[in-house]
């Protein structure tokens, strides 16, 4: 591992102990040369997934995406950043579980949706009227009624 602050070869690990998600490894290292310590996250690599969006493009499938959905559907909701990132870590392990090479991003947001829902209801209907396109208050009501009933 280089020394992000010297470029030197020479570091060696001082600490190792699992990171917060229990996913990946967190290293303490030290630099021989410069003396300057710094942090490393080791994580499994994982097959290359790939997200079939609604008009047939595909990507390379993206945490971050899921995670700014689901951060501007819980804004100023009392819901707190460790629920929401759990819930998040909750949706790619059932992804990445399913063991498919590709999926549907429709897949992906029926995911999302569905924690969402048993999370808090406002950010479930926030996410929904984006993710379903409510054209009308008739589908937004549809929606809303749905919730009530349970």
């Amino acid at each position: 591992m280089k020394c992000p602050f010297c470029s030197s070869d020479n570091t060696r690990v001082i600490d190792s102990r699992p990171a917060d998600d229990n996913n990946s490894i967190r290293r303490r290292r030290l630099c021989d040369d410069c003396g300057k310590r710094f942090t490393t996250y080791e994580k499994v690599e994982t097959i290359p997934l790939i997200v079939i969006k609604k008009d047939n493009n595909r990507e390379q499938f993206d945490r971050s995406k899921i995670e700014a959905g689901v951060l501007r559907a819980c804004h100023k909701r009392p819901i707190s950043v460790n629920k929401i990132n759990k819930m998040v870590d909750e949706v790619e392990t059932e992804i990445f579980n399913m063991e498919e090479k590709e999926i549907p991003s429709t897949v992906i947001g029926e995911m999302v949706m569905d924690k969402l829902k048993d999370l808090e209801a406002v950010a479930y209907v926030r996410f929904a009227s984006v993710y379903r396109e409510f054209k009308d208050i008739n589908t937004f009501m549809n929606e809303l009624k749905k919730i009530l009933d349970k």
